[in-house]
């Protein structure tokens, strides 16, 4: 995405306050440990520490240690509270720089969402062509939410537990990447069982509604269920009831709706 970007070149940090201390975390979403996570899980890791400035970077490099440093802000403290003094302090640079990559705090947010979100799909669908065994392909589907909100930095609040979820262009990007999942799940389900798109889309989003909100609830409960044990038991759920729409073999009429 390329909001707010400018011409190409490296720009230089300059010195400045040290970090702040944490705030509380996005509305509704449970307080990340400092610590690390306990023998048998894999939960998410806290925010990157505060850069130290000085270090001179190319400028897609640059972006990319801000996106990364808005994303420790954005998650610890919701979009609201997040300010761009602390982003660019936890990014090592001036404000002045910041500006250079993002006009203001929501064009950043939204630099931020669009490359989550797209890990996102990427993912799933990844998952869904990564096998032709239909088992198999439902448990990689339903893995790829759980690994998402496993990811350092829990980047999954971004999109799952934002504070900025009325802004129609954060909502409709969110609506759109979660919808894009359950399209991608729906085409599969309609090829291998001949059920009409309307059909297959209806059951999709079930589907990968309820994998996200386990994966959500997975590290919310703080559970000593592992991230795999975890993927594998909802895998089999959802595995049982999409099983009782048998796979259409080649040349067969689609299954009468």
């Amino acid at each position: 995405m390329t909001v707010g970007s400018r011409p190409q070149g490296p720009d230089t940090a300059t010195p400045g306050r040290p970090g702040r201390p944490g705030r509380p975390g996005l509305a509704g979403a449970p307080p990340t440990s400092a610590g690390e996570p306990a023998p048998g899980t894999d939960r998410p890791k806290p925010p990157p520490p505060v850069r130290p400035r000085g270090q001179r970077l190319p400028r897609t490099a640059r972006r990319a240690q801000l996106l990364e440093a808005a994303q420790a802000a954005f998650v610890e403290s919701g979009y609201h509270a997040a300010a761009m003094d602390d982003i660019a302090e936890r990014a090592g640079v001036s404000k002045p720089v910041l500006y250079q990559h993002f006009p203001g705090k929501l064009e950043l947010y939204l630099a931020l969402l669009d490359e989550r979100a797209g890990e996102l799909e990427a993912s799933v669908v990844g998952a869904l062509a990564s096998t032709t065994d239909n088992k198999e392909r439902v448990y990689a589907t339903v893995a790829a939410y759980f690994d998402f909100v496993a990811r350092e930095g829990s980047a999954f609040r971004l999109l799952f537990e934002s504070d900025l979820i009325h802004d129609p262009s954060v909502a409709g990007r969110i609506d759109g990447v979660l919808n894009q999942c359950a399209e991608a799940f729906a085409e599969a389900i309609a090829e291998d069982t001949g059920m009409s798109s309307a059909d297959a889309l209806l059951l999709a989003v079930a589907l990968t509604g309820m994998a996200q909100v386990a994966a959500r609830n997975w590290v919310a409960l703080d559970t000593e269920v592992s991230r795999h044990e975890a993927a594998k038991v909802i895998g089999r759920f959802a595995w049982r009831g999409l099983a009782g729409f048998p796979r259409q073999d080649p040349g067969e009429s689609p299954a009468a709706t």
